[in-house]
């Protein structure tokens, strides 16, 4: 014989829910299996508590209503089912793991669907007094805690009850000031309903991602949003959302991923496999998008098995096509991903040279094509982070490397002109091979030509530069041919501005030259030995070392003589 529940009208019918489901949140804190699917029931049912609540008081002058009895018997129903769940589960008394998995799963979807039901209630009896409900004015930039809290609570339950214009205009409002947004984190289950709203309420969507990508400027909400599920959120809206929701969204996952330790959400949600067709796909019209996703994946390569997955699934050839672009934006950002996942891993950079990621770096170099300052700039870059084995170094030389180099010390803009400094540099330092016909291209005189430059670092960049190409002995001869560029070395350090730092980068140079008898001749009549004799003095290890190799020479001292 089957008993009937007593039927409970008004206040009594709520109260009597919200005591069923506090009871089970509360029993939950005893469970210690199947912790995963428990704590997304948990959060689910923390979400319903506010909904009731907020039923309860809008329909309080309405009496009964048959809809909402027949929603909240079948809650009762669910709640009651749980809890017994619940017991099985502290006691340990199921009947095989997967049949309770598959329990839980089914309640999951059924608190779903049934709260989803009762947002539908509440907005339809919110629609009714949209027009005379009382708006609670936006507090000033002077506003006291007190009045700026109360100001969000009433954001946030608009925003939680409303109907969707309702929410959208309390989206707005907390869009405007992300200090409304910072206090609505604060309140229990703000941040699950609006990361479940990104997939149950397509009008509002990008305004919800535009809450999200605010929200994701504090590490510690990051933490928090992605706890409740953010990342799987996001990565769906780059399957099925509009071309701004897309873009909004991969924003917000590349904040959430600057940590690694986030990054494994990405994949384990397919996030992968979106964002390499995101990035197959590029045209002129999605180059923001594109640019978006290339960051992402960037962070996401610093996990070893990730990076691993990345370019078995093709990102080495997506992203060497992508340099080939027409877009500043896509280029820049697909010569940032080869270098980022290339970076300490020799493999990956050989697979990159041999699908021709190393001459299509090179190409973006020429001087008769129009690349951006910019994009040559992380060109030079992920250039020297590709080639730093020797055994690709022939093949990059043979694509005219060093000759747009030399070219760009001469014409490029500051920043090509600095990385161009750079790349001179590391050059520099490979081998003798690469030394000598450095001097033979004409490297010295567009290097002597800098150590006047204004800037320090690229005076100490010349300077080092020069330091090692004239420890070859045929660019110190050649070096030394032209009077006037031992006459500026030398002069350089009688100048009032030389630092001593200055001067001491200057030194090997000269002592280089000073190691040869036409270097040592320059150096004599250029009328700046005193310079170098006054650092002698002080005990300036290279400056003596300069003197010595001087005096050593017997027709130098005759010389000398002569101008004394």
């Amino acid at each position: 014989m089957s008993t009937e529940k007593p039927q409970l009208a008004g206040h009594s019918r709520f109260r009597q829910s919200t005591d069923q489901i506090s009871s089970l949140i509360t029993l939950s804190h005893s469970i210690n299996v199947f912790s995963t699917r428990w704590k997304l029931i948990i959060n689910k049912l923390n979400e319903v508590l506010p909904v009731l609540v907020g039923i309860q008081l809008e329909i309080q002058d309405s009496g009964e209503n048959s809809t909402l009895s027949g929603l909240i018997e079948e809650f009762e129903e669910t709640i009651e089912f749980t809890t017994k769940l619940a017991q099985k589960c502290i006691d340990q008394s199921y009947n095989g793991k997967l049949l309770m998995q598959s329990d839980l799963d089914i309640i999951f979807v059924k608190l779903n669907k049934q709260i989803q039901c009762l947002y539908e209630f509440k907005s339809f009896c919110c629609y009714s007094i949209v027009d005379s409900a009382i708006v609670v004015s936006k507090p000033g930039p002077n506003s006291s805690k007190d009045d700026v809290r109360f100001y969000v609570n009433d954001l946030v339950s608009r925003f939680k009850i409303g109907n969707n214009e309702m929410k959208k205009q309390a989206l707005i409002c907390f869009n405007e000031d992300e200090r409304f947004l910072k206090i609505a984190m604060e309140i229990e289950g703000f941040g699950h309903v609006l990361i479940e709203s990104l997939s149950i309420n397509m009008e509002i969507q990008e305004e919800v991602l535009k809450s999200i990508d605010m929200i994701c400027e504090f590490d510690e909400f990051i933490r928090i949003l992605v706890s409740i599920g953010v990342i799987g959120s996001l990565i769906r809206v780059l399957g099925g959302g509009t071309y701004s929701s897309k873009c909004l969204s991969t924003r917000c996952l590349m904040k959430c991923t600057a940590e690694c330790e986030n990054a494994w959400s990405v994949s384990a949600h397919g996030g992968v496999t979106s964002l390499l067709r995101i990035s197959a796909s590029e045209n002129d019209s999605s180059d923001e998008l594109v640019g978006l996703a290339c960051g992402v994946l960037k962070n996401l390569v610093g996990v070893y098995e990730i990076k691993r997955f990345i370019v078995e699934e093709g990102a080495i050839t997506i992203f060497v096509n992508l340099v080939k672009s027409r877009n500043e934006v896509s280029q820049i950002s697909a010569i940032e991903f080869l270098q980022a996942i290339s970076f300490g891993d020799q493999k990956v950079a050989d697979s990159i040279a041999n699908e021709g990621g190393i001459r299509v770096l090179v190409h973006v170099l020429d001087p008769k094509l129009s690349f951006s300052s910019k994009t040559r700039e992380r060109s030079i870059r992920a250039i020297m982070c590709l080639c730093s084995d020797l055994t690709g170094m022939d093949r990059l030389l043979s694509y005219g490397f060093m000759d747009h180099i030399l070219y760009f010390l001469h014409n490029g803009d500051i920043s090509v002109q600095e990385a161009s400094l750079k790349a001179a540099f590391w050059l520099s330092g490979i081998s003798d091979d690469i030394k000598k016909a450095m001097g033979e291209v004409g490297f010295l005189q567009e290097l002597v030509k800098l150590v006047t430059a204004k800037s320090f670092e690229v005076r100490e960049m010349a300077f080092s530069t020069l330091s090692n190409l004239v420890s070859n002995p045929r660019n110190r001869k050649r070096f030394v041919e032209n009077d006037q560029n031992v006459s500026l070395l030398m002069q350089s350090i009688d100048q009032e501005e030389g630092t001593l730092c200055h001067k001491k980068l200057l030194l090997p140079i000269i002592m280089s030259l000073s190691g040869c008898n036409s270097g040592r001749k320059k150096i004599l009549s250029s009328g700046y030995l005193k310079n170098i004799e006054k650092l002698a003095d002080e005990e300036i290890s290279d400056a003596r070392k300069i003197v010595k190799n001087l005096s050593s020479n017997r027709f130098v001292r005759m010389v000398k003589g002569i101008w004394h």
